[in-house]
């Protein structure tokens, strides 16, 4: 069983920066695609970025230029740099990944999400 464990998240004023930690762990074979989302009060989870094995980034046009994510494929790790936060984007984040892991019998796909961490911008 694969498992994502985020760290990071916390109260910020409006234009501060936070960034995200999540670490995947477990019987991996390899992951895939890596992201991270977010869910605020009342409404659905939404994606925020997600990035490929070999590095290719993707943002919802609300955070672009304001986020960045990034992965350390030898830790099994990735990262969410969030600058010039702003009150909106308030939220549970969550990580998420996909890939193979294997087990005694067999090799399998997976598609990980870890628990939650919250971010709050407020003055």
């Amino acid at each position: 069983q694969v498992q994502l464990v985020e760290s990071g998240g916390g109260l910020v004023q409006p234009g501060g920066s936070l960034r995200l930690s999540c670490a995947a762990s477990g019987n991996i074979f390899s992951i895939n695609a890596m992201g991270w989302y977010r869910q605020a009060p009342g409404k659905q989870r939404e994606l925020v970025a997600t990035i490929t094995s070999s590095g290719s980034t993707n943002y919802a046009d609300s955070v672009k230029g304001r986020f960045t994510i990034s992965r350390d494929n030898t830790k099994n790790t990735v990262y969410l740099q969030m600058n010039s936060l702003k009150p909106e984007d308030t939220a549970i984040y969550y990580c998420n990944a996909g890939g193979t892991g294997w087990n005694s019998r067999e090799i399998y796909e997976y598609d990980a999400w870890g628990q939650g961490t919250q971010v709050t911008v407020s003055s």
